[in-house]
């Protein structure tokens, strides 16, 4: 089972639900797999919306069964470092900063650090050392925003005085 395949079973539910579908991490572990599905919302995601989301999800799962065996569900608001899934995420954060890795390696790379300066097509590009990368969404295994955590706190100071 993939992400891939998951995705279009579960995104009509969670947005049925009224919640942005961010996306489907599916960790393949032998012993105790796990899918971490991620949503969000304008106002924000509070514990009560990852247990709906998750109880109609598990009843979704266990009536389609696309998923062999046993496994663990897990419903998370996209927190800080949001997971990127797809281009339109990554153009939604051009300007933000992201950490990428790379299935295969692009001369000699697998991990990328840059500013987000675009997306189109199946490609993204980052701002990485001072050079242009870009990346095929296809061989990118996984991407998150890397947070500005300095400026969060400043913030977070200046409102607070």
């Amino acid at each position: 089972m993939s992400s891939a395949k998951l995705t279009p079973l579960l995104q009509p539910l969670v947005e049925d639900l009224g919640y942005e579908f961010v996306g489907i991490d599916y960790q393949s572990n032998p012993k105790n797999p796990v899918v971490v599905l991620y949503i969000d919302r304008p106002e924000g995601i509070a514990i009560e919306d990852c247990e709906r989301v998750s109880r109609e999800v598990a009843a979704l799962l266990d009536v389609e069964d696309p998923i062999s065996g046993r496994y663990n569900l897990e419903v998370s608001s996209p927190g800080l470092d949001r997971p990127l899934f797809n281009a339109e995420q990554f153009a939604r954060f051009a300007g933000e900063k992201a950490a990428v890795t790379l299935f295969a390696p692009l001369d000699g790379r697998r991990k990328f650090k840059g500013e987000i300066l675009g997306a189109e097509g199946d490609a993204v590009t980052l701002e990485q050392d001072g050079a242009e990368v870009v990346l095929e969404m296809g061989n990118i295994a996984k991407a998150r925003l890397v947070p500005d955590y300095e400026a969060i706190l400043a913030a977070s100071r200046d409102k607070n005085n």
